[in-house]
């Protein structure tokens, strides 16, 4: 049995949060799985998704969902898999573009982590921690990427901020050290 625990994995752009989200899937010793929230918009996009899955290799199954990230998640979180969520940023923006309510689907997203049958590790970006948003749009999504980050953070047991590529322990798992 794996001692990994359901984790957010919290970074700036190009801090290392996927790089430290992968590793902790592969040191789980479980089957890795990733569930891609990303949708291909732009000739950078698609290069970006595919470094992504060049690095992973092979061995890695993946599972796009842009939208229905929760769906996926009781799909695919199981016993003798580790899921990895890359990212809560892309996914809330999916939802925002598609109207969707930004609250429910935190407050449902929140909700089912700790029901799962298996460990998940949830990349999102830290996006409050640079300059306000010039637009109300910009305003209203750093707004709810703050209160996703807080709600996914208060349902997991695990969290860790990345920056320079170093992870920094935020939330240890009841009974272990920081």
């Amino acid at each position: 049995m794996s001692g990994l625990a359901t984790t957010l994995v919290l970074g700036g752009a190009r801090s290392g949060k996927s790089s430290e989200a992968e590793r902790l899937v592969l040191e789980s010793g479980l089957a890795p799985a990733y569930i891609a929230t990303a949708t291909v918009g732009d000739g950078e996009m698609a290069e970006r998704i595919a470094l992504h899955r060049a690095r992973r290799g092979p061995a890695w199954t993946t599972r796009e969902e842009p939208l229905d990230l929760l769906g996926a998640l009781e799909a695919e979180a199981g016993p003798g898999q580790a899921v990895l969520v890359d990212c809560l940023t892309l996914w809330l923006s999916n939802l925002l573009f598609a109207e969707r309510d930004l609250a429910a689907e935190t407050a449902a997203l929140a909700a089912a982590l700790p029901t799962l049958a298996g460990p998940v590790v949830l990349v999102s970006n830290e996006v409050g921690l640079g300059l306000v948003p010039e637009t109300p749009l910009g305003r209203r999504f750093r707004d709810a990427q703050g209160r996703l980050n807080q709600a996914v953070a208060a349902a997991v047991p695990r969290v860790l901020f990345v920056a320079a590529g170093l992870p920094l322990i935020l939330k240890p798992p009841a009974g272990s050290a920081p």
